[in-house]
């Protein structure tokens, strides 16, 4: 009895045990992935979310995207780009490019050439900046607002890239700025890599991969190519980050203070004209035949002369050409074209822009704006000073005016100045006789007599 006792009661704890001490089995259900399905309407112009991660693992994340299908629709290769501009715009579009490639991709080539496309289909994009380096920094100024997570993570300031890896980066950005083509992203405006999944993914076309990059554009009308219309503004900002990669063609600033809204900040400092308000932007000048593309404005008050760029360009808009000239003092704005040399010695800002020569250049008068750089500044214009002189008529029964005595001492080709009674001899001390001797007569030449 006791032995069968104590087999009934190991029956009954041994299970017991197993059941208090066995580790349970979890079974993982993956993190919630915010969907949006809009299709943003043509009327509306797409909004620029900042780069925000969804919270989930690595794992789930590339499940998540393994999930989502390819596009079907076409993916046309996007036109060739031609960078245009001053000789140090063109310069830092170049830096700025290779670092967003070398930044985003690493020393990887095929990488580096689909990040270098997708950042010039932005340029080329409404919904973004209109320079190569305000598309690469836009948001950077806000430690959560910016687009490429390296211009705000602190990387530029950790690491630099090699002297082999930055030649390699510039060598692509400038081949891509010059019309190279990586065909495979097409029309990308967005990526990101397969082991995170952002907000932004769900609600766009995934048309292709590169490696660990997935490549995204938006869907309906602003994913197609007439949507990339966007006017390159050809006038690329001082980045004080890139100074540190990019010392001849960007000026640093210790402080790196943030802009404020209306275009306030540090000299040099990146101004989005995105930010100048609607209701600063003048009108154009009236013209026969429709609106005009010549602008003249006073600045407005308080506003930094970094802004004055950036004010040119959201003020001439799309138009391929487009002349912006501005005074910071109302009492010498002009009203109306031609300017007089005086008009022009005084202005304190041009633009201008014509894109069928590929041409577009600011200028500052740093007589009254100090710039970072002389390449900046205005040609020195020096006003006419002379008055025209009025023609009289002449009155009736008046005797006719003489004609003025002719200058002292001066010989005119046509006459030889006789010497005058009045003037001293040339032997008088410390005078000069400026008259010429008379030529004497060449003897006439006779011919030799022949030897008998």
């Amino acid at each position: 009895m006791a032995l069968l006792g104590l087999v009934t009661l190991a029956a009954i704890a041994l299970p017991l045990w197993l059941v208090t001490h066995t580790p349970r089995a979890v079974v993982h259900k993956p993190a919630p992935v915010k969907i949006s399905h809009r299709v943003v309407p043509k009327t509306e112009l797409p909004e620029v979310e900042p780069v925000e991660l969804q919270v989930v693992t690595p794992d789930d994340a590339r499940a998540w995207n393994a999930s989502i299908p390819f596009s079907t629709l076409p993916n046309p290769a996007a036109r060739p780009f031609n960078i245009y501009g001053a000789e140090d715009s063109r310069a830092r579009a170049v830096d700025c490019l290779a670092a967003a490639v070398y930044y985003e991709a690493g020393d990887d080539a095929v990488g580096e050439r689909a990040v270098a496309q997708v950042i010039i289909n932005r340029a080329r994009h409404p919904a973004f900046p209109k320079t190569i380096c305000g598309v690469v920094f836009q948001g950077s100024e806000r430690s959560t607002g910016c687009q490429f997570t390296f211009t705000c993570d602190g990387a530029m300031l950790r690491y630099t890239p090699t002297a082999t890896a930055w030649e390699r980066a510039r060598y692509i950005a400038r081949t891509a700025l010059t019309g190279a083509v990586y065909k495979p992203v097409g029309h990308a405006t967005h990526y990101h890599t397969d082991w995170v999944v952002p907000y932004w993914s769900a609600s766009l076309e995934k048309i292709t991969e590169v490696n660990t990059h997935l490549f995204f554009r938006w869907t309906g009308w602003w994913g197609t190519p007439p949507a990339f219309n966007r006017t390159y503004a050809g006038i690329e900002p001082n980045i004080a980050l890139m100074a540190r990669l990019s010392p001849g063609a960007f000026q640093s600033d210790p402080s790196l203070e943030a802009l404020l809204p209306g275009a306030v900040g540090t000299e040099g400092a990146f101004v989005d004209p995105a930010s100048i308000p609607q209701s600063a932007v003048p009108a154009p000048m009236a013209a026969e035949g429709g609106d005009s593309n010549n602008f003249m404005l006073t600045l407005p008050k308080g506003i930094n002369p970094d802004a004055f760029a950036a004010l040119a360009i959201r003020t001439c808009g799309e138009r391929p050409y487009c002349k912006f000239m501005a005074w910071a003092d109302a009492k010498q704005t002009p009203a109306k074209l031609p300017l007089s040399s005086a008009q022009v010695s005084t202005m304190s800002f041009s633009y201008l822009r014509d894109e069928t020569q590929g041409f577009a250049k600011a200028l500052w008068n740093c007589g009254q704006f100090r710039r970072p750089s002389p390449v900046q500044c205005m040609r020195a214009q020096i006003p006419a000073e002379a008055a025209p002189v009025a023609v009289v008529p002449p009155v009736p029964g008046a005797a006719p005016l003489a004609a003025p005595a002719p200058l002292a001492g001066v010989r005119r080709k046509t006459e030889v100045a006789a010497p005058s009674a009045s003037m001293p001899a040339a032997s008088d001390k410390g005078m000069v006789n400026l008259t010429l001797p008379a030529p004497k007569p060449s003897p006439t030449p006779r011919p030799t007599p022949e030897p008998r």
